[in-house]
């Protein structure tokens, strides 16, 4: 008789973080173009930061936060540890023409070889990708 080995209890991924180079840029990326709301803004004066929590549409919780020079990201070739951001939407053409209205630049629609479903990628300001993946309305 084999027992089962026990799960953690997780419910779901409670924030994302991200490190921007410039905190007015990306601020005004994720609010006006993502359609972030505040939940706080701090400025933490001891390490030179500002830690803005955000909540993207679909109740999707991002930290975003500045610090004096941070090391530029690496992307090509592609660096190990977190590779992007994606989003989950039921409407891809209607984020692609919200976006390129806002001036972001989303590349265009490919389909996932492995599920057959859509997805596109932009680019936040400090380069980090943001996926959007279609997901059938249920």
């Amino acid at each position: 008789m084999t027992r089962e080995r026990p799960r953690l209890p997780l419910a779901s991924v409670h924030h994302v973080a991200l490190i921007t180079a410039d905190y007015d840029r990306a601020r005004r990326f994720y609010l006006e173009v993502m359609d972030a709301e505040i939940i706080q803004e701090t400025w933490r004066a001891e390490r030179e930061s500002h830690k803005l929590d955000l909540r993207l549409p679909g109740g999707i919780q991002l930290e975003l936060f500045s610090f004096p020079s941070p090391p530029p990201r690496p992307s090509y070739p592609e660096a190990c540890g977190l590779r992007h951001l994606a989003l989950a939407t039921p409407d891809l053409e209607a984020c692609i023409d919200l976006l390129r209205a806002r001036g972001a630049q989303p590349e265009p629609i490919r389909v996932d070889e492995l599920t057959g479903a859509r997805f596109t990628f932009l680019a936040d300001p400090d380069g980090t990708p943001i996926e959007l993946y279609e997901e059938p309305t249920p």
